[in-house]
């Protein structure tokens, strides 16, 4: 992709997802994530009803009148999104890519914490870790954020949760906001997530096609596996076979469900065709 034509597309996405952080997201956000905790602020003379247990005692016996000490929410937070860039992201069979819906979703996240004031950092994974952006604040931070998320060339095709979320463990020290996007066709990332979510306050954000759910019956097909680029021909008329892909699909969408519900994370479906925007804000108002 030459640079006229990723600048234009990164454009693109500005416009639509920062018309929806600055409209839709932006106080939802806010309200839905809280801060790290009460920081002083200022002393004023106490009024009635204050708390009792706010009164500076020092001030108050230097001035000889009551005077509390007034706290107020300390806003700032990191907001980390993760995002799996393996080769089963690269599917759709409607409008759009998964890829796509997931660029769009995590930059309407992105600009929604620019809003408050926090910064936002950047994993990209696949089978390991292919790229790290430490948090940071700002327009053209986010915007480098979302030309990695529509440029960049992965070096392998596999997934690994896990590993994505050992390597997110190690480099925040501090407490995050974290969006774990991916179809979650994946497994043994339970334990993990549990370790992280005991200090992470993480959502998962499972973005899947609906012609993924189950194999439609049209005689014997080739087909292609996305991530390990394996080629076969896989007979689609036998019943069997279709039962079989269902209930691995089904497997691995049941574990994600129960690793997130298990380690009190939160978690959003979000099929392609349908309205990421309902989606998020359905979640932030049920939180």
């Amino acid at each position: 992709m030459d640079t006229k034509e990723l600048l234009k597309k990164v454009r693109k996405i500005e416009i639509k997802t920062r018309r929806l952080s600055d409209h839709i997201f932006g106080g939802e956000y806010h309200s839905t994530f809280k801060g790290r905790g009460m920081t002083f602020s200022e002393v004023r003379q106490y009024q009635y009803g204050d708390d009792i247990r706010n009164i500076d005692w020092n001030v108050t016996a230097r001035t000889n009148q009551p005077h509390v000490k007034v706290f107020e929410e300390e806003r700032e937070l990191t907001m980390l999104l993760m995002v799996d860039i393996s080769g089963s992201e690269l599917f759709g069979t409607d409008q759009q890519f998964k890829n796509e819906i997931i660029t769009e979703i995590s930059a309407t996240l992105a600009f929604s914490a620019t809003q408050n004031n926090d910064k936002i950092g950047l994993i990209l994974f696949s089978d390991e870790v292919e790229l790290y952006i430490p948090p940071k604040k700002g327009r053209s931070h986010v915007l480098r954020i979302i030309r990695e998320l529509i440029e960049f060339e992965p070096k392998s095709k596999g997934t690994n949760v896990a590993e994505a979320l050992k390597f997110m463990r190690n480099v925040m020290k501090k407490k995050a906001i974290v969006f774990l996007l991916s179809d979650f066709i994946a497994d043994d990332y339970k334990q993990t997530l549990k370790i992280a979510a005991g200090k992470h306050d993480i959502t998962g954000i499972r973005v899947y096609d609906k012609s993924e759910e189950t194999i439609p019956n049209l005689g014997v097909v080739q087909m292609q596996d996305g991530e390990s680029g394996e080629m076969m021909l896989v007979n689609t008329s036998s019943k069997k076979v279709r039962q079989n892909y269902s209930k691995f699909y089904n497997e691995k969408v049941e574990y994600y469900k129960d690793s997130f519900a298990k380690s009190g994370a939160g978690t959003i479906d979000c099929r392609v065709d349908e309205s990421y925007v309902k989606k998020l804000l359905g979640y932030f108002k049920r939180r």
